[in-house]
């Protein structure tokens, strides 16, 4: 099964990091993340909390937190 794109269509990116608010994804990675392979898509998701500590704030949904009723 491949790898699912982050994106919750926030879309906006970080001018000092170039990471999107909603995914921190760069611009370059949301738009090649079809022809990505699932070892590169891994890796980009795994270095989520580095670049959430670049922005200084988590992004989006995680899918690792509990949910909200």
């Amino acid at each position: 099964m491949a790898v699912k794109s982050p994106c919750i269509d926030v879309c906006e990116f970080d001018s000092r990091t170039g990471y999107c608010l909603g995914c921190a994804r760069t611009l370059e990675e949301a738009r090649k993340w079809d022809k990505f392979t699932d070892f590169r898509r891994h890796a980009i998701l795994n270095d989520r909390k580095r670049r959430e500590s670049k922005l200084g704030r988590p992004v989006g949904p995680r899918d690792d937190a509990p949910e909200s009723d």
